[in-house]
């Protein structure tokens, strides 16, 4: 076979460049080839509801699924999420007309980014992020303006003023995401009605992340920004089975918005995986109907789980930021003498048997970031305590 012929031109398109294997699939990898304990990548290591799991199965028997599904998403998947944003937050949406299923949050952030971003339009996202932010904003020729939460008295808190100085006349739209991955705050009632106040005075699209919705703990509530005055057409709003039920690789996630926001980005959407997951859609709509008493018992869980790798962590010396939602703890490192991140995480595994993130790749100010180091604590009871025993022993 003929070599392929040099050019001087990358073969990669350059806007991905940057961004090269994402940090998940390289601790993964390191996770397996050390036989450590991963509690990088947030993913469940139990399945979720039995019961949820057999409507899978029954879907696929009864062949509900098994060829195409609508390319909106199937109508009983579409209804359920209509009515579970109705009964939780009084949020009233068509699902013929403002409900879009997608494969995963992750495919839901890249059809609205690309849907709604024209090149050289600035996105203003909350930094640290989750990385695909950065890529779809890059892949659709927009610019990201990152606007930092920082360390402050236990948490990791917005900066008011240095969102709105963020803001220009080529904002085109504001990313948000609480409950926040990777820093486990949740935004307050009084910052989400300022970013409803910039949103409407700058007119501002918005796009808000909050596939952890269900996950919030002690004295925090999840408001969805789509609530407040003045949003209700502006906002594009992302939610995900994944993380509520832990059925990660079902890849179920959804957008709702106002007709012509769902419009656009249903016509990106259908470009990327057209549809996904059909039999795992049914699923996820008996999902949705499950009792309150399911989402009750699923946050007391975690919230155990959180308290466990909490105190484990802080005994093993670090600096830990109680997070208030999601299943991610954020620590600081330099109370161990360590000061990069990259370096300590890829050491940890053969150090202690135990694999977690450096938050520096969700930074483009790295150095921000280098201190701060990632663990998920979506894992068994006895998972987490193996875990820390180890740390504690490093």
């Amino acid at each position: 076979m003929a070599a392929m012929t040099s050019t001087a031109r990358p073969l990669l398109n350059r806007r991905l460049a940057e961004f090269g294997t994402t940090i998940f699939a390289e601790m993964s990898a390191l996770a397996v080839a050390t036989g450590s304990i991963n509690l990088g990548q947030g993913f469940p290591d139990t399945d979720g509801p039995e019961e949820i799991r057999e409507a899978a199965v029954r879907a696929l028997r009864d062949g509900r699924g098994n060829q195409y599904p609508p390319g909106p998403g199937v109508p009983e998947l579409r209804t359920a999420i209509a009515a579970h944003q109705l009964r939780r937050y009084g949020l009233s949406y068509d699902p013929d007309t403002e409900v879009l299923v997608t494969a995963g949050a992750t495919e839901a952030i890249a059809a609205a980014l690309l849907a709604l971003l024209e090149p050289g339009d600035e996105v203003v996202a909350l930094e640290p992020y989750y990385d695909s932010y950065a890529a779809s904003i890059a892949l659709a020729g927009g610019r990201r303006v990152p606007v930092t939460l920082r360390p402050h008295e236990g948490s990791f808190r917005l900066d008011l003023d240095e969102l709105r100085a963020a803001v220009t006349d080529r904002t085109r739209l504001l990313l948000v995401n609480t409950p926040h991955n990777p820093t486990g705050t949740v935004l307050t009632r009084a910052e989400l009605a300022a970013i409803a106040e910039l949103a409407v005075e700058r007119d501002l699209l918005v796009v808000t992340d909050e596939v952890y919705e269900h996950l919030v703990f002690d004295d925090a509530e999840h408001l969805p920004l789509a609530a407040f005055p003045g949003m209700r057409e502006r906002t594009v709003t992302i939610g995900s089975a994944g993380k509520t039920f832990s059925f990660t690789g079902w890849k179920v996630g959804w957008v709702t918005a106002a007709p012509a926001l769902v419009s656009a980005v249903r016509a990106a959407k259908q470009f990327l995986t057209y549809v996904s997951s059909g039999p795992f859609q049914y699923a996820v709509a008996e999902a949705l109907a499950l009792p309150e008493s399911y989402y009750d018992d699923f946050r007391n869980s975690m919230r155990e789980r959180r308290d466990i790798l909490s105190a484990g962590l802080t005994a093993a010396g670090f600096e830990v930021f109680r997070p208030a939602g999601t299943y991610f703890v954020t620590t600081d490192i330099r109370p161990l003498g360590e000061k990069d991140g990259f370096a300590f995480c890829r050491a940890l595994p053969e150090r202690a048997g135990v694999v977690a993130i450096p938050n520096a790749v969700f930074y483009d100010d790295r150095e921000a970031g280098a201190p701060f180091v990632r663990f998920a604590f979506c894992k068994r009871a006895d998972v987490l305590r193996e875990a820390a025993e180890r740390l504690r022993a490093m």
